[in-house]
């Protein structure tokens, strides 16, 4: 089984590495496109997905790092290969700004607070006018190069997120694998019961929503240097929500189910563009027929409980055995 699937691994990257010659013009552009928001998906993924938390402001994250991306190519004239970590470094401390005082909340009441802070982000970008000119957004974003090459069409892009897909799926396999992912779990499961286990929960919590933010600033800064213009108007709530939906479709913690929710999603959406507005009723009715058939999700991770059941060999009159004193049937 486990050659099966790695057999089944080699054969998708290597066809992953072939697309440029397969595919151009806009099919290459979706293809990015669909790795940009697995990326990103992947990021939101170790929050709701690890550990039980709903976030609705994961955009907040996405611009910030778009914008740090932008602000620092063009006012500083720094290479995008230096600005990607520095992006990722920026939105892990806004992550952990955001969720040390806010992560003792629980429910609805911390999903308010990180749409507040999505909010918060694009009201700033859009009246900080000297800095982000506001809604006029920052066009002219230098593409970024490699040994004296600069970007030229979408091909370079393609290679450079399929790059960051690599990493990312490493960084969320090896991170569910370890200690640390194994108590993003046990939060998730039980949090009295995990915090009874001598788990720190909330310095857990704040860890993985700085994971999640560096993820999603990373995701940011590849778009501003792609798309070389961003506004405030491309990181509204809806993309949150959008991005939300990706989760849970392919199913909530598992890495290869949010992989396919973005592909769906993403080839669902070009797909349903040429229907107008009507797309959206169409995008609506498909998630609910989704939810009501398959709540867990495409490829749901199945979860195990400590429950306690009798064994299959063991009758119900022999699973309770008399307390010692106690009077025993004497058969006639």
């Amino acid at each position: 089984m486990e050659a099966r699937r790695r057999l089944v691994l080699a054969v998708a990257c290597a066809m992953v590495l072939v697309g440029p010659l397969l595919l151009g013009g806009y099919p290459l552009r979706v293809a990015i496109t669909i790795m940009l928001y697995m990326v990103l998906a992947l990021g939101l993924n170790i929050i709701p997905g690890f550990c039980g938390l709903l976030d609705l402001g994961f955009v907040g994250f996405y611009g910030i790092g778009a914008y740090t991306a932008g602000l620092l190519i063009l006012k500083l004239g720094f290479s995008f290969w230096l600005v990607l970590p520095l992006a990722a470094l920026n939105g892990a401390i806004w992550g952990i700004l955001l969720g040390a005082p806010t992560l003792r909340l629980t429910g609805d009441y911390f999903a308010i607070v990180t749409f507040g802070f999505s909010e918060i982000v694009v009201l700033v970008i859009t009246n900080w006018v000297s800095l982000t000119r506001g809604p006029m957004g920052l066009p002219g974003i230098a593409p970024p190069s490699l040994f004296g090459h600069t970007f030229n069409g979408e091909t370079p892009y393609y290679y450079t997120i399929f790059g960051l897909v690599v990493l990312t799926v490493i960084l969320c396999r090896r991170l569910a694998d370890s200690r640390l992912g194994r108590a993003f779990f046990a939060i998730r499961e039980d949090e009295v019961a995990a915090a009874h286990c001598g788990i720190p929960i909330i310095q857990t919590k704040v860890i993985a929503f700085a994971i999640s933010a560096s993820l999603g600033a990373v995701g940011g800064a590849f778009f501003a240097a792609w798309f070389t213009f961003i506004s405030p108007n491309m990181f509204k709530f809806w993309e949150s929500v959008f991005i939300l939906c990706m989760i849970v479709l392919g199913g909530m913690g598992s890495i290869p189910g949010t992989m396919l929710g973005a592909t769906i999603l993403i080839l669902l959406q070009e797909t349903l563009r040429p229907f107008g507005v009507l797309r959206y009723v169409i995008f609506g009715v498909l998630l609910v027929l989704m939810m009501r058939f398959r709540p867990a999700g495409l490829l749901a991770v199945e979860r195990v409980r400590g429950e306690m059941r009798p064994l299959e060999h063991e009758r119900p009159s022999q699973a309770r055995r008399p307390k010692p004193g106690e009077d025993q049937e004497v058969p006639s």
